[in-house]
């Protein structure tokens, strides 16, 4: 497996991963706590690959390179795992402004789509590519199609 580099991830289009044990939303903050020392990433075809870098790696990478996520900032899908029979729906937000802090980690918000709840349990955030928040592969881009199906 290849170095875990800005221009690496850019190149195999890495969708990222981040999990914690809960979540709070201040306003138009998104705050993830417990968060896993880790973000997951993975890419499809034609060079699959999977790993993981430390968060704080990831939130290093933000505003490196031509197509960074600070100059185009990623959709994302925050999927919620609470127990019971109705966890929240997920929601699509636009991310900006990381802010790693112990295990919690903060991001700037836009909501597009779903309603972020005050507070919630266990949850997963899947990140758009470097630079392709559009993409047809973009996490957001295949919530929005699945939901406009759902509506047919």
């Amino acid at each position: 497996m290849s170095e875990v580099t800005e221009e690496r991830l850019e190149d195999i289009e890495a969708l990222f991963v981040q999990t914690a044990a809960s979540m709070t939303s201040e306003g138009e903050r998104l705050v993830l706590k417990g968060l896993s020392p880790s973000t997951l990433y993975f890419s499809d075809r034609p060079e699959r690959e999977i790993g993981h870098m430390s968060t704080n790696a990831f939130v290093d990478y933000w505003g490196e390179g031509e197509n960074s996520f600070a100059s185009n900032p990623p959709n994302a899908v925050l999927s919620f795992a609470e127990p019971g029979d109705r966890p929240p729906e997920d929601v699509v937000v636009v991310l900006r402004e990381p802010r790693l802090e112990g295990d919690q980690l903060s991001y700037e918000i836009k909501t597009l789509d779903g309603n972020l709840p005050a507070a919630t349990g266990p949850c997963a955030l899947f990140i758009d590519p470097f630079g392709r928040p559009l993409s047809p592969v973009s996490a957001g881009g295949m919530h929005r199609r699945a939901r406009r199906r759902r509506r047919r």
